[in-house]
């Protein structure tokens, strides 16, 4: 009996002992491979191992890879060992120092997206990174959220979008942009007209930013409502969701003015093209020269007799 309950004992904690190592991979595993859902606005961040291999995956072929610390053959200088082969849908990283920390820039899909590494006893062994599920149809084809803050961002990107471009290409690279100095679009109103400078598009947002000058070739100046711009490209009219603009140019001057057209007025997407033939429209407030002049011409009414006859 005592042999019986003895081997009974044993196989009782060798089945423990396993079911207890069983979850604790099982725990290791989940931590150790994870998913991440492709967020070109988020840092990942993501920690390696000096004895592992972190490998992460896309769901297509990279386009670029930039990080400064990386070495690819391990013999140069530097806080991580990075392997990718050119065409491959993955890479693969190892930190060299206990302290090992920087980023890493991927591009894919023509979009950016950013990995923050730091040296770790706990590692990532697989990050796969997944395309977000498409929208319910609910709200499919509905504009994203545009808050003021981020249209103003917008508008400061436009602004500043040479100098990034210079300084900071990963900062306008999903931008799309187009300028009409070999082909002005010039609206003319008479006495002032609106010329069509520059076009951004930000995709994410569905937005399109115009830079426009307007010309005044009055003697007087042209006073606008600022929040009235409207964009007509073929039969539909978009108003504007943002501009900076003062709502006056002086007689004979020029103003420059920045506005964003989001979405749809029904809350769609726009999908709006850069290649069309737009037209800038505004609210104007002060009135036209032929106006002020028929308001101010004298009034000659017809001096009658005393009898009624002229």
């Amino acid at each position: 009996m005592k042999s019986i309950a003895n081997i009974l004992s044993r196989t009782v904690t060798v089945l423990f002992t396993a079911t207890v190592f069983a979850t604790t991979v099982a725990r290791a595993d989940s931590r150790a491979i994870q998913r991440v859902t492709l967020d070109d606005h988020t840092v990942v961040g993501v920690p390696v191992a000096t004895s592992r291999v972190t490998t992460i995956s896309f769901p297509g072929p990279l386009e670029a890879i930039d990080g400064a610390g990386f070495t690819v053959d391990g013999k140069t200088p530097g806080q991580f060992q990075l392997a990718h082969v050119k065409g491959s849908t993955f890479l693969s990283v190892r930190a060299l120092t206990v302290k090992a920390a920087g980023n890493l820039n991927v591009r894919w899909n023509h979009r950016t997206y950013v990995f923050e590494l730091s040296a770790s006893d706990a590692p990532v062994l697989s990050l796969i990174m997944e395309s977000p599920p498409p929208p319910d149809d609910p709200g499919a084809g509905r504009t994203p959220d545009a808050s003021p803050l981020k249209l103003l961002a917008l508008l400061d990107k436009a602004k500043a979008f040479p100098l990034l471009k210079s300084q900071q290409p990963e900062a306008v690279a999903d931008v799309g942009f187009t300028t009409y100095d070999g082909h002005p679009l010039v609206s003319d109103f008479n006495d002032y007209e609106i010329q069509v400078e520059q076009a951004f598009r930000f995709n994410a947002e569905d937005s399109l930013v115009f830079r426009v000058g307007i010309t005044n070739k009055s003697d007087s100046s042209l006073f606008y409502q600022p929040d009235s711009f409207a964009l007509r490209a073929g039969n539909r009219l978009y108003p504007q969701s943002m501009s900076d603009a003062d709502g006056n140019v002086p007689p004979h001057g020029r103003s420059i003015v920045y506005f964003a057209v989001t979405g749809t007025p029904d809350g769609g997407r726009n999908e709006l093209s850069l290649k069309n033939n737009f037209t800038v429209l505004v609210n104007r407030l002060s009135p036209s020269p032929q106006m002020v002049t028929a308001t101010n011409a004298p009034v000659v009414r017809p001096i009658r007799s005393p009898r009624g006859q002229l």
